[in-house]
């Protein structure tokens, strides 16, 4: 087992501090947990990486105090705000108590044991996630802030869940600062695993692949809106594109499903897809026909339309579109090129779940995307659902909100 304080060089005493813009200063007041480097008018020193930094405001006064991270674009993350904190193990602790207070339903429901336990930025520990699947931990870094802290992180998750397994995952450009025993061992407590990690999603199985999987080993977003539209997939024939491991396949079966088809470009997504299926239908005895398709979900439901297929329930959950800025004009004609191709497959009176992960695209404008392609093709959706995030992906501020689906029933405009 690695041991983090021994093989982590200590968070460093040095405090930077940092001197920034009147409209940082009234973001961060506002609750903005990140300070831009173009905000920044000057510092005390270059620093590294995870040192502490201290924000000032024009008058010299305390204004916030975060995690310096002198080469990229956010260069502090912000853990506190208001009058003067002490950042130090305590702290930490009581952050990560915080975020398992708020998930205490999910804690007590033996039926789900996979789930997030530190949402970033939205649970106050900006760059930093934590998710659950049973007794082992996934800490994913989106910041090299963090690996300096790491070891006062590790003891209070043990002691919080009871882990028996903490495994790191983070970028390539995060990794490459980690000491070689990180990089050759992402498992920083307890056994390395084995394989895949079994959990359960609401009754259901599920296996993430914890080292290797995409995010921390399975989309753990998404369970809500899965268990909505499986309870409405009874008898059903049902499509899933972007299918990725198969979880709106599985509840589609689960829900009684006459067949179910899932579409995926990645051939190990459909791997995984078809393995989740197998062995929910031989622990449940739901048996619905299950087809798979890896390919191009744009150029399979093309193909699926040419040949006249038709389901009563198409669901379409795609990667984000949005990546920045400048890609959201093309995000919003993808939106509604996916729904104007989810039409074409619907069965008269089917049900449509389409869901979007671009935070640059709000909700209410994906929403106006879908139901305005819905019109154009002369037809009205009602029955509507609008769903957000789940309990174990809190919103703490605006560009926190990035998921948003749209269930609904689609009917001919003229009857």
């Amino acid at each position: 087992m690695v041991n983090l304080e021994a093989d982590l060089p200590a968070p460093s005493t040095e405090r930077i501090a940092v001197h920034v813009t009147g409209d940082a200063l009234r973001q961060l007041r506002g609750g903005h947990p990140w300070i831009w480097d173009g905000s920044i008018v000057r510092v005390s020193a270059q620093g590294k990486a995870g040192d502490l930094a201290v924000i000032f405001d024009d008058k010299r006064k305390f204004a916030g105090i975060g995690l310096w991270d002198p080469h990229a674009p956010i260069a502090v993350r912000v853990l506190h705000r208001g009058s003067p904190q002490t950042i130090d193990a305590p702290f930490f602790a009581d952050k990560l108590l915080t975020a398992y207070a708020r998930r205490q339903r999910l804690h007590d429901d033996p039926h789900t044991t996979g789930y997030r336990l530190v949402h970033g930025e939205n649970d106050g520990l900006p760059g930093l996630v934590v998710d659950r699947y049973d007794s082992t931990l996934v800490i994913k870094l989106d910041s090299p802030v963090w690996v300096p802290h790491l070891h006062t992180l590790v003891e209070p998750l043990i002691e919080l869940t009871d882990a028996t397994r903490i495994v790191l995952r983070a970028s390539r450009r995060i990794i490459e600062r980690l000491p070689h025993v990180l990089r050759d061992s992402p498992t920083v407590f307890g056994a390395a695993p084995r394989g895949p990690i079994e959990f359960y999603e609401n009754g259901l199985v599920f296996e993430a692949d914890v080292e290797r999987g995409q995010k921390t080993g399975h989309f753990l977003d998404q369970r809500d809106n899965r268990q909505l539209i499986g309870d409405r997939c009874n008898d059903a024939h049902v499509l899933d594109v972007f299918c990725n491991t198969g979880g709106f396949s599985v509840y589609a079966a689960a829900g009684g499903a006459r067949s179910v088809h899932s579409v995926d470009v990645s051939h190990h997504a459909i791997k995984a897809t078809q393995r989740h299926i197998e062995i929910n239908c031989s622990g449940l005895g739901f048996d619905a026909r299950h087809t798979s398709q890896v390919a191009d979900a744009f150029e399979a439901m093309t193909e699926l339309a040419d040949r006249h297929q038709r389901f009563d329930v198409v669901i379409v959950d795609p990667p984000t579109f949005a990546p920045n800025t400048a890609s959201v004009p093309a995000a919003r004609h993808a939106y509604r090129r996916l729904t104007s191709l989810a039409l074409e497959l619907l069965a008269t009176g089917g049900t449509l779940l389409q869901a979007s992960c671009s935070s640059r695209i709000p909700a209410d404008e994906f929403h106006a995307l879908v139901t305005g392609e819905i019109a154009e093709n002369d037809m009205k959706a009602i029955n509507t659902i609008r769903t957000g995030h789940a309990v174990d992906h809190p919103i703490g501020f605006e560009q926190g909100a990035y998921l948003k689906a749209m269930l609904t029933q689609v009917v001919p405009a003229r009857r």
